[in-house]
């Protein structure tokens, strides 16, 4: 059923064409951000998937010290942008539900769903059960789940996000970018605290 809802805005973003260009610190509709306010000196952008398995190693290993030393002291604006991976149907819903979880619980949301991973591709939980289990946890019931997975303008709103990430040449998950300039750390997850420090440092003192 979870398929048959979601899997036609995945089909679309998968067969997208990917394009050069862009910016990726200017801001976009549907931006989720923390820490300092748009305008900020420093922004840190973030392409993720709630299904990446090298996302979640991230947020497991490093989103705590990048929270600690740039988020919560407000020196960066650190944006996160949705870019679905395989399963897509699933990945999808999982977004379209932290959405309709609301504004102040969406990371949250995101956050469990990559903790949880392990469930889902264990194969012990049916992705349904899977995707409810986190939905509840936010407050909504199964009436809601099926309205939120299953809304047009809630799809087509993630479809264009992951349009405009494309067009930004933005293909894989994570990936990173401070002020526009791409961050990756060769054989790590997406970027080392290490090596967005010495990016986000140097923007810092400019």
């Amino acid at each position: 059923m979870l398929r048959k809802l979601v899997g036609a805005a995945a089909l679309t973003v998968v067969l997208a064409l990917a394009a050069c260009g862009g910016k990726n610190a200017a801001p976009a509709e549907g931006d989720m951000a923390l820490g300092a306010p748009e305008g900020a000196k420093v922004t840190v952008v973030e392409y993720a998937s709630v299904t990446c398995v090298h996302c979640a190693a991230w947020q497991k290993e490093t989103w705590p010290g990048f929270k600690a030393k740039y988020v919560d002291t407000n020196k960066v604006r650190y944006v996160f942008r949705e870019l679905p991976t395989p399963p897509q149907d699933v990945s999808v819903a999982g977004f379209l539900v932290a959405r309709c979880a609301g504004a102040d619980k969406y990371f949250d949301v995101v956050h469990q769903y990559m903790a949880d991973q392990e469930t889902l591709f264990s194969g012990a939980t049916p992705p349904r059960d899977w995707l409810m289990r986190t939905a509840n946890a936010a407050g909504l019931n199964t009436s809601q789940f099926e309205a939120c997975v299953s809304d047009k303008a809630g799809i087509a709103a993630f479809e264009t996000r992951v349009q405009s990430a494309f067009k930004a040449g933005v293909t894989g998950t994570p990936a990173f970018f401070v002020n526009d300039q791409r961050v990756q750390t060769p054989g790590g997850e997406g970027a080392s605290l290490a090596d967005l420090s010495t990016a986000i440092d140097a923007a810092l003192a400019k």
